[in-house]
């Protein structure tokens, strides 16, 4: 049995994929991954309740075909002890799956048909609503970060470096606050994008790298030779600390 999972030692989103169609559970992992989330995959019912019983997760994605015994049998496996979201799966549209596995405790029903996009906004909102992904418990939400010199106070919405008040737009202070909560990790622009849609901001693709430019701009950055924001090709942004090495 894997060691159990703490869901806020690294920052990311932990997703349970339970689904023996081998290639779809590995497509989706491939699709989440760089979005943040840390994907762990079973392939059999017994098994993935067993998984989900045994680790804390954020959400699990079920599949209602699979061996051993079935998504609604694991289902209820995992609703007799926990209240982990679940967002189960089905080759089979008959609304009277989408209805039984509702009724057992699903919080949401998505048709494999789906596309990668779905997947993520039906995968947010069952997180969101539940309150997993932002704090769990007693934990307090996070009010302030602070990387380096440079402060974000995310109540009163105020940026300062080296104790200066840094003029940001809107856009640009929720980047900013998306890249230095995954500081050390990279943030890809589709990431960023899906961070500021509840905003209703009109960001997409490379205007994405616009803000970035700009932030860099403000911060006194670099791209060649960054202090603060490093692009990593092909890939997306990554917040550094100023202070570390290299």
């Amino acid at each position: 049995m894997p060691p159990e999972i703490n869901p806020h030692s690294d920052g990311k989103t932990h997703v349970l994929v339970i689904d023996d169609d081998r290639k779809l559970a590995a497509l989706i992992r491939d699709y989440l991954t760089p979005l943040g989330y840390g994907v762990e995959l079973e392939h059999t019912g017994p098994e993935g309740a067993e998984r989900a019983l045994s680790g804390h997760w954020h959400a699990v994605i079920l599949d209602v075909m699979l061996p051993g015994c079935d998504g609604f049998e694991v289902l209820r496996r995992i609703r007799a002890k926990s209240a982990v979201p679940i967002l189960m799966l089905t080759a089979r549209g008959e609304e009277a799956d989408r209805i039984v596995g509702l009724e057992i405790g699903a919080d949401d029903y998505l048709p494999k048909t789906f596309s990668t996009r779905e997947l993520l906004a039906r995968l947010r909102a069952v997180t969101r609503r539940s309150g997993i992904a932002q704090t769990t418990g007693t934990e307090p939400p996070v009010k302030e970060l602070i990387v380096g010199t440079v402060r974000l106070n995310l109540d009163a919405r105020i940026a300062t470096q080296n104790d200066q008040m840094l003029v940001l737009t809107p856009v640009e202070f929720d980047i900013l606050t998306a890249l230095m909560k995954s500081r050390g990790r990279i943030k890809s622009r589709e990431s960023l994008i899906e961070s500021l849609r509840d905003r209703q901001y009109e960001v997409f693709d490379r205007s994405v790298d616009v803000h970035v430019a700009a932030l860099r701009k403000k911060l006194g950055d670099d791209a060649h030779q960054p202090r603060y924001i490093r692009t990593v090709r092909s890939a997306g942004y990554m917040f550094i600390n100023p202070d570390a090495p290299g």
